[in-house]
């Protein structure tokens, strides 16, 4: 499904965290819609010439000192950027490295947004990412944007990672806080180990599969991306998951009936422990988040319920 125009025309749209899954499918979506975009990337800048029609790179360093004229004549930025919560265990660096290349580089791109703000008077919208991991372990309550934050490591990184884009909410610059679900593709993401395993009947339930997840497709989260990017009246924290949210055993079901395959055969959370440490807590953890802003703004879902989800994920459309 392709996606219809911004409503105010072709606009330049800065992402950082644009070779991951969701940026390099926001990258070609906006693109495909006539946009141009700008990649912030952690290497030298490739030429021109090597580049995609309507793709321009420039360097950047999370943390570091960005000079504002990279950013002269964005109309937005999506910020995406951050080492993967589940590629490591959580050791005590790996903490570190998970806090600062969200929180500095987040200070980093909102701090460097109010600078151009003040020597042009531009508004840049701002959408920044987050998880839903902010509201912590909470069982079956069903958690708004409104809800409290919870406990927890993950908890406290939203808080700070959220947090840090204050210079360029004080500058009066629109920001969303992009709350994003477990992201649904057959080509990664959360789904990258699971897949292989519901192929061979393996994929059961973890310790008990009661937890809720709050699951979104690609597809969907890439759209809700664009809309947040062409409505800078929506802000604050945003849901990003699925209307229905689907425990783990409803989403491993789900995928197993479309591959014909059985998902009988358990996880134990005493096995999770032992392989990932303080970061199978949150694996296990129940978060019953929806998305009430996305949808009152007007949001439309390409796979509301995790049996559309499952049908895309098993046979996604090609080409």
């Amino acid at each position: 499904m392709s996606l219809p125009a911004s409503p105010s025309g072709p606009r330049f749209v800065a992402i950082t965290g644009a070779s991951g899954l969701i940026g390099s499918r926001l990258s070609t979506e906006l693109r495909g819609r006539g946009d141009r975009v700008l990649h912030l990337v952690r290497r030298d800048p490739a030429g021109p010439d090597t580049l995609p029609d309507g793709v321009q790179e420039a360097r950047w360093s999370p943390g570091d000192r960005l000079d504002p004229g990279t950013l002269e004549g964005v109309d937005g930025v999506v910020h995406l950027a951050g080492a993967g919560i589940g590629d490591q265990r959580w050791t005590a660096e790996r903490k570190r490295v998970l806090v600062s290349s969200r929180v500095d580089g987040t200070a980093t791109l909102a701090r460097t947004l109010a600078e151009l703000t003040e020597t042009d008077g531009t508004r840049p919208r701002l959408v920044s990412g987050s998880a839903v991991g902010y509201y912590g372990d909470r069982g079956d309550e069903v958690l708004t944007e409104d809800s409290s934050s919870g406990a927890g490591f993950l908890a406290q990184l939203c808080r700070d990672w959220e947090a840090a884009t204050a210079p360029a909410q004080e500058a009066g610059l629109p920001v969303a806080h992009a709350r994003t679900g477990i992201v649904l593709s057959p080509d990664g993401g959360a789904l990258g180990r699971l897949l292989p395993l519901a192929r061979l009947g393996l994929a059961g339930p973890l310790a008990g599969g009661g937890s809720w997840w709050p699951w979104i497709t690609l597809p969907d989260q890439v759209r809700a991306l664009v809309h947040l990017l062409d409505r800078p009246d929506v802000t604050g924290p945003v849901n990003l998951g699925a209307p229905a949210p689907a425990t783990q055993q409803q989403v491993t079901r789900a995928i197993a009936h479309e591959l014909h395959r059985p998902a009988v055969v358990p996880a134990p959370g005493w096995a999770l422990r032992l392989v990932l440490g303080e970061m199978s807590s949150e694996i296990l953890a129940s978060t019953r988040a929806v998305p009430g802003v996305l949808q009152e703004s007007g949001f439309v879902f390409t796979h509301p319920d995790v049996e559309q989800a499952a049908r895309w994920v098993v046979h996604p459309p090609r080409g």
